[in-house]
């Protein structure tokens, strides 16, 4: 009312947006208050947004909670902005531990991402290239490098938050309630469609990494009620791809009828419990891991079962070629 101001047009972090400068002097020469200042400002800025329907200016934690995360439409238009705003929001908000979670978080916005590796000026280099795919997981468009977005789409940045991240979930045992969850689920449904339903409907997402032919090599949860990303084998052997792979088998499998059997009353035609494989690929405690994102050099995956399982196949493979098959 009693101010001198004027808008100023800017479009320095790639949208185009006001900036309403004053000064601290009113029109009668007098100096204004400007006590809480950055309060008194929010509570002005928060009653336009509601008075004109303006996307909420909260933090990342708002916005989700909001619904106003969405997947990178291609379509759309301005597709770095719209990677930007989904990369800020979940490394801000969510915890995870290694790449592939990360990777599998992203996933559900349809971005993917991967290491960069090289030399520049005898220095080397390690960085992160981001990519928007489509329904299906397949690249789309042109690659961003993690510095068009800001630090905190960067390596270094990433690596303290999987270390922040480790040290908040085993303090606060937050991958316990996972855990319980998906062991029930798992005892209630009969595919792994209906899994991955089940599981979606109480807040968690599931990715399942599969071969060509369906077999599952890893699977990743992301729960949105604690903000935590878990790859399956660090929950326990019971959350292993292998013991998920032979649950999806013997959930396909039909129910015993009792015929032909000495004591037809014991087949009630019920659901087995769950009883988790337990011959695994990888020793226990592989998955308690201290450091930051790639202290095991395990780039692309981090799951130390999915890398068991990748250089089986790549084995496989240099066989193959060595006897020119």
């Amino acid at each position: 009312r009693n101010v001198v101001w004027r808008p100023v047009s800017s479009l320095h972090i790639d949208r185009h947006h006001l900036h309403i400068v004053s000064i601290r002097v009113g029109k009668d020469g007098k100096r204004l208050n400007n006590d809480y200042i950055h309060r008194r400002s929010k509570r002005a800025t928060n009653a336009l947004e509601k008075k004109y329907g303006l996307h909420p200016s909260g933090n990342s934690k708002q916005r989700l909670e909001q619904g106003a995360l969405r997947k990178v439409n291609v379509s759309e238009g301005n597709v770095k902005r719209q990677v930007g705003n989904v990369l800020k929001a979940l490394s801000e908000t969510y915890r995870f531990q290694s790449l592939d979670e990360y990777r599998a978080l992203l996933s559900l916005y349809n971005i993917t991402v991967e290491e960069a590796r090289g030399e520049v000026h005898g220095r080397e280099y390690r960085g992160f290239v981001y990519s928007v795919t489509d329904g299906t997981g397949n690249k789309t468009g042109n690659p961003l490098k993690a510095s068009r977005f800001g630090k905190y789409a960067g390596y270094e940045a990433l690596d303290n938050r999987c270390a922040t991240s480790r040290t908040e979930i085993k303090e606060k045992e937050l991958a316990g309630q996972t855990k319980t969850t998906i062991l029930a689920t798992l005892r209630q449904a009969s595919g792994k469609n209906e899994l991955i339903g089940i599981l979606k409907s109480k807040g968690i997402d599931t990715v399942f990494r599969e071969t060509d032919t369906g077999r599952i090599y890893g699977a990743t949860f992301i729960d949105h009620n604690t903000n935590c990303v878990l790859n399956g084998s660090r929950m326990g052997k019971e959350l292993s791809a292998n013991a998920l792979q032979e649950w999806v088998v013997a959930a396909s499998s039909p129910i015993p009828t009792g015929i032909g059997t000495t004591d037809p009353s014991q087949h009630t035609g019920e659901r087995e419990p769950f009883v988790p494989f337990t011959k695994q690929v990888h020793e226990p405690g592989e998955d308690s891991v201290t450091g930051g994102m790639f202290d095991l050099s395990i780039v692309p995956g981090t799951d130390p079962e999915e890398e068991a399982f990748r250089r089986k196949m790549q084995r496989k493979k240099k066989k193959r070629k060595g006897r020119g098959i």
